[in-house]
């Protein structure tokens, strides 16, 4: 395995940025960090909801640049998996392999529904507000807009396989990308 892989996985409420990026690091032994659950964490710590939090890092950048300082520095340490809304355009220019999972709104709002115990349309209202706000703060903070994909090198929607299926493809791109870089590390 390289010295130094830094995997960003990026992605859509609900998509499975957490259920592949955990699966990834474990396999090929690498550190799992979750831009998304330090986001919770802050928001649990202040306690204010999710959507309030977002809400409040519209207004003052210092939440999202204490997350996104945190994923900078544990992927210049390297041998990592980034997860998180907006972890591969954080880091577009540090990071081996930026994987977006995708799928459409409606399978999203179900599998938000059924893992928070919500009903399909409060998932779907949340998924909305948390997209458009995580699409704000990139353009406001760093100039990049999450509706421009060309940073990635996969793009996998996830309502097409099973969990596995989409795992063995993710699996597969970092083994070939590990075995064609090897000399370089």
């Amino acid at each position: 395995m390289p010295r130094k892989l830094v995997i960003a996985i990026s992605g859509q409420v609900g998509a499975g940025k957490t259920t592949y990026a955990k699966r990834l690091a474990e396999e090929f032994n690498l550190k799992y960090v979750s831009s998304g659950m330090l986001f919770r964490k802050i928001a649990e710590e202040l306690g204010v909801s999710l959507l309030q939090l977002h809400e409040m890092a519209e207004k003052d950048p210092k939440y999202d640049l204490m997350i996104d300082k945190n994923a900078i520095k544990v992927a210049k340490e390297g041998n990592v998996v980034v997860e998180g809304h907006l972890a591969a355009w954080v880091l577009a220019d540090i990071a081996d392999i930026k994987v977006l999972l995708i799928a459409p709104l409606n399978v999203r709002a179900e599998r938000l529904a059924q893992r928070d115990g919500k009903s399909f349309k409060k998932s779907l209202q949340e998924i909305r507000k948390r997209e458009e706000s995580n699409r704000k703060r990139c353009l406001k903070y760093y100039g990049k807009d999450t509706k421009d994909w060309s940073i990635f090198n996969l793009i996998i929607d996830t309502s097409k396989l099973s969990i596995d299926g989409v795992y063995r493809i993710l699996r597969e791109y970092v083994r070939t990308y590990i075995e064609e870089h090897e000399e370089e590390r």
